[in-house]
């Protein structure tokens, strides 16, 4: 198994500063990683009844997937692309450690100089050294004449490059999408990855809970009525993605397995054509399919007998595809741990925590969830409280956040509510990653529209010394 380690900046002194703004965002914060005592760059913490192997084995599972998590894959193995945003899942989720969001420095930029893409490949001016890790979508498609047809949404993942010209492409010929036209044209939208942290907790909360929150949040007297996503499928409230758009653990890992990387799965089956090869062409040329050779889908469960007992159940009936690792390690990540002192000592963030809650930030951004539906999985994750920072609903966020981007019931303005947990030590904020300062992305959460208006004017009528405290409190988190 090939596995690598991921460089973790921690970006000393990234510090948002402005002769306007009494505040200063205290940055990415120091000390323990995650909060979690023991963690490291490359190797998070899991849940509490896990690192004690309780139930006996479940510790192996999480080992297991994160190393997968920590692979590096190529086009022959397990199958890279045609298309791909990068090769390696801790790639994109490393800040602060496996499992979070995007590094302070980018490791898409350096895709084509270390031959990681193919060398017809070019680095899109969006994608910086210093710059969030990011995934590109074009809300409209665009009219044979070039312009954006704004009857004709799109909004599907515009994959950054292609395998053309590496080992195992043969003749594959496939261009990178026309990013500077559509940025030229402003019809270009990106999301950054999602910190993956507590996962497995936010999975077991049921529907009754999350019902509930939402009606005693209803009156509110701020403007606020969230709602939620729905699986297509079942009916069930989702939860997982910046729009809520994926039910559980499993669909989330097989559609970031074949959107980001590639790479078919027991989930998603097929290669992924652009969306305009899909809906408007005639889908991947033939020479860009079943590029290893080895068939459909190319992440499998493994069926190989190593039990040396024909017959009887094997040790490989345990042994699951990569999509079923990714998410049994996801579903065991311990959550962030917040600090109680850290940045500005522990009345500062007493008194910024109360705030947030009097002003009414903690309508959306629900403090701590009361509790977790019991677990066959291991203990730690039932009857647990989720203090994500989250009700898990959609909410018009309106002009200013809007990209135009519907998935299952969310519309082109709604988002879910991202948990907060652990956003001391992330370096960008809000989904397209375009603020580094936690002042900055509560300010502009105030637009024509936005749910959170009234609640971002409180903010900014406290005085500066409250202002810092609640940045000081969010900071800590």
């Amino acid at each position: 198994m090939r596995r690598t380690s991921v460089s973790i900046g921690f970006a000393a002194g990234f510090l948002i500063t402005s002769s306007a703004w009494a505040q200063v965002d205290p940055g990415i914060r120091p000390g323990a990683i995650n909060g979690q005592p023991g963690a490291t760059s490359t190797h998070p913490m899991p849940l509490a009844s896990v690192s004690a192997n309780s139930p006996d084995g479940v510790l192996d599972f999480f080992e297991n997937g994160l190393d997968r998590f920590q692979e590096i894959d190529t086009v022959t193995e397990p199958g890279l692309g045609p298309r791909f945003n990068f090769n390696q899942c801790s790639g994109c989720h490393a800040q602060p450690t496996i499992g979070g969001s995007g590094l302070p420095t980018n490791p898409q930029f350096t895709v084509v100089s270390e031959g990681i893409a193919g060398p017809r490949n070019t680095i899109p001016t969006f994608i910086q050294p210093n710059g969030p890790t990011r995934e590109a979508r074009f809300p409209f498609f665009f009219n044979s004449n070039g312009s954006v047809n704004t009857s004709a949404p799109n909004g599907g993942v515009e994959t950054l490059f292609t395998v053309t010209g590496l080992s195992g492409s043969g003749t594959c010929n496939l261009s990178q999408p026309n990013f500077a036209a559509a940025q030229a044209a402003n019809n270009i939208i990106f999301r950054i990855p999602t910190p993956l942290f507590g996962a497995g907790l936010i999975e077991n909360i049921d529907d009754s809970t999350l019902i509930a929150i939402k009606r005693a949040n209803a009156s509110n007297g701020l403007g606020i009525s969230g709602t939620f996503n729905f699986n297509g499928n079942d009916g069930t409230i989702s939860r997982f993605g910046w729009k809520a758009q994926n039910k559980s653990l499993l669909i989330f890992s097989g559609e970031a397995y074949n959107v980001e990387m590639g790479i078919s799965n027991e989930m998603f089956m097929q290669d992924r054509p652009l969306p305009e090869e899909e809906t408007r062409g005639s889908g991947l040329p033939a020479n860009c399919l079943n590029l290893g050779a080895a068939g459909y889908p190319e992440d499998i469960t493994n069926f190989t007998n190593t039990s040396g007992t024909p017959g009887t159940t094997a040790a490989n009936a345990t042994i699951p595809s990569d999509v079923e690792g990714f998410a049994q390690f996801m579903r065991l990540l311990a959550p962030p741990v917040p600090s109680t002192t850290t940045p500005g000592g522990s009345a500062s963030i007493s008194n910024g925590r109360a705030l947030f809650t009097s002003i009414g930030c903690a309508v959306c951004h629900t403090p701590a969830i009361n509790r977790t539906q019991p677990s066959k999985i291991t203990s730690s994750l039932g009857n647990q409280t989720v203090a994500a920072f989250s009700d898990f609903e959609i909410h018009h966020m309106g002009t200013r956040l809007a990209d135009n981007v519907s998935q299952g019931t969310a519309g082109g303005d709604q988002f879910r509510t991202s948990p907060l947990w652990g956003l001391g030590q992330r370096a960008f904020c809000l989904h397209d990653g375009s603020q580094t300062s936690v002042y900055s992305a509560i300010d502009s959460h105030r637009a024509s529209g936005s749910e959170a208006t009234q609640v971002v004017t409180n903010y900014f009528n406290l005085s500066s010394s409250q202002q810092q405290d609640v940045l000081n409190f969010l900071r800590s988190l």
